[in-house]
Formats: structure tokens, C-alpha cells, sequence
């Protein structure tokens, strides 16, 4: 447990909530996070989550959809975390969605016109993650992520090198480039679409006669890991002044079609707030539906 201050606000932050079904635990931990961030002169509790507020970590807790298996960097918890929680006092501040993708479906005519259109109207071009220059790559992921996201975003935090280079560097065993594209419009950067197997798959625990290590499940993971059916997309932005060009459904069709190829089945797309209608109608646009029964909550 862990609290901390968003920014300059008077907004204090505690993450890594794990306890067992017990209050008396929970309160412990939930009063030092408390007596922390009242110390330092905020007013406001919120949480639980990872090291920021950030949409692309895991956030809030899971308050139904619990018979889905967790999806990677998605939020799952047991179910009484919520009840934990509402006792000591906490209340939802917003429901995050998970969306869901079917990949096996072609791309839709509307999404094609819209792309085929753009490609015509303007000098727009994209190409794929290139591996060989993953620092470089890395710097016009955080450019061109954080800037969209930077206003009018409840809560955002914008990523920092450091944290994208971690997630490359832990995702490198199975990212798959051609699921990574950047577009510009007349050579300047204007989006990034990221998506990544879901490495849950592989390493999801199965008990064998032989056991289930972490060197069994890395190797397990290493041999599926082109093999892994269901992706996440974990990095998706237009920059403001690149809107409603048709970037989003060139971007969309390229790695739908190349998915395609390559025998993916879903794609579950980052949590998504339940009042940012821009990013609802984009996940929609791409043919999301809200997975059934899933909503995580930031208290």
C-alpha cells in the first residue's frame, strides 16, 4: 500500500491494495494510506491502482465480470474488494469499461471508405515498430501518446520513457511489429496504434504432473508466443491537431488486416472511461462492444 500526490492537486493516491477477506486487515492498511496523504494536506482519497492514475496501468477494482480470467494489465481482484472498500468508506468516482474486438470479422466497408478517402485527401503515411531502433521508437511512442491524452483526460498522467521502456522491454519476448504502427501527415507524427499478445495466455497457470514453474511458464510462453490468440491494445492516440482526418481507421485497418493474417481472434482495448464519449465512439468505430458484464471502478 501506498500513497502519493497527482500532480498539484489535493488529490492523494494509495495503490497495490492486496489483502485477504478480512476488514480488520484491510483498514489497517486503508487507515496508514489515509493518515499519510492527510498528512500532507490533501483532502481528497483516491485509488486503488499501480504506481499512477494512469489509464494505461491497471486501475480501480473489478466489480463484476469475474468469471473472466484476468487479461494482461487489465484489472482483476476477488470479488470482495468492493465491499472492503465501500465499508471503509470509499465510492465510486467513475466506471472504467473493457471492450472487446472481434478480429476474425473482415474490416467493415465504413471503415474502409474512411481510410481509402483519407489516404486520397492527405499526404498520410504509416509504417510498422521497427525493432532494431526500439529507442528511438520508444521516444515517438511517448511523444505521440501523451500528447492526445494530455487535456481534458480525467486523471491521466502522461508516460514517461523510463516506463515505456520497461513495458517494451518486458513485452519483447512476443511483441509482434506489425501490430505496432506510427501515421504522419506530411512526415510530422500524428498517431500511434499498439497492440501486444495477451502473455496471460501462456502464462496462466496450469497444474501438470511435472508442475508449473515460472522457468516452465516462460518456456511455455516462448513456444506460443506466436501462437497467442487474443491481443491488447495498449497504446492508441491522435494528436489534437490530426482529428477526424481518418487516421484512426487507416491505422485500424492496417492492423485489423494483418491480424487477420496472422490467425488473431480479439483484441481488448485499454480501460475506458464511462463519460469519454471521443474514446467510447473510436472503440466503437473499431467494432468494440462493452465486454459483457465487465466494469472496473476508480475510487
Amino acid at each position: 500500500m501506498a500513497g502519493w500526490r497527482i500532480g498539484r492537486s489535493n488529490i492523494g493516491f494509495f495503490g497495490f491494495f492486496e489483502t485477504i477477506e478480512n476488514y480488520q486487515v484491510a483498514r489497517v492498511w486503508l487507515d496508514k494510506a489515509k493518515s499519510w496523504i492527510e498528512s500532507r494536506g490533501m483532502a481528497t482519497m483516491r485509488g486503488p491502482g499501480e504506481y499512477s492514475n494512469a489509464t494505461h496501468e491497471r486501475q480501480g477494482i473489478l466489480i463484476d465480470g469475474f468469471q473472466y480470467p484476468p487479461t494482461m494489465e487489465l484489472t482483476h481482484n476477488p470479488p470482495f474488494y468492493g465491499e472492503l472498500l465501500e465499508r471503509y468508506g470509499l465510492r465510486k468516482s467513475k466506471d472504467y469499461h473493457a471492450h472487446i474486438v472481434d478480429l476474425q470479422t473482415t474490416v467493415p466497408p465504413r471503415i474502409k471508405r474512411v481510410a481509402e478517402k483519407a489516404r486520397l485527401r492527405r499526404d498520410i503515411k504509416t509504417r510498422s515498430l521497427n525493432l532494431k531502433k526500439l529507442s528511438n521508437e520508444v521516444d515517438l511512442i511517448v511523444k505521440v501518446y501523451n500528447e492526445p491524452w494530455a487535456k481534458k483526460n480525467w486523471g491521466f498522467l502522461p508516460l514517461m520513457d523510463e516506463e515505456v521502456m520497461v513495458l517494451a522491454d518486458f513485452l519483447r519476448l512476443v511483441v509482434n511489429p506489425g501490430l505496432i504502427r506510427f501515421a504522419f501527415v506530411k512526415g510530422k507524427p500524428a498517431a500511434v496504434f499498439g497492440a501486444f499478445p495477451d502473455l496471460y495466455q501462456a502464462l496462466r497457470p496450469r497444474w501438470r504432473w511435472y508442475g508449473d514453474s515460472d522457468i516452465v511458464r516462460l518456456a511455455r510462453l516462448i513456444w506460443k508466443r506466436g501462437h497467442i490468440p487474443l491481443l491488447r491494445l495498449m497504446l492508441f492516440g491522435v494528436c489534437p491537431g490530426f482529428r477526424k482526418l481518418g487516421i484512426d481507421a487507416i491505422l485500424l485497418a492496417e492492423v485489423k488486416e494483418y491480424a487477420i493474417k496472422r490467425g488473431y481472434e480479439k483484441c481488448e482495448t485499454p480501460l475506458l472511461l464511462e463519460d469519454n464519449g471521443l474514446i467510447l465512439s473510436h472503440s466503437e468505430f473499431m467494432g468494440g462492444t462493452i465486454k459483457p458484464g465487465v466494469s472496473m471502478t476508480c475510487r
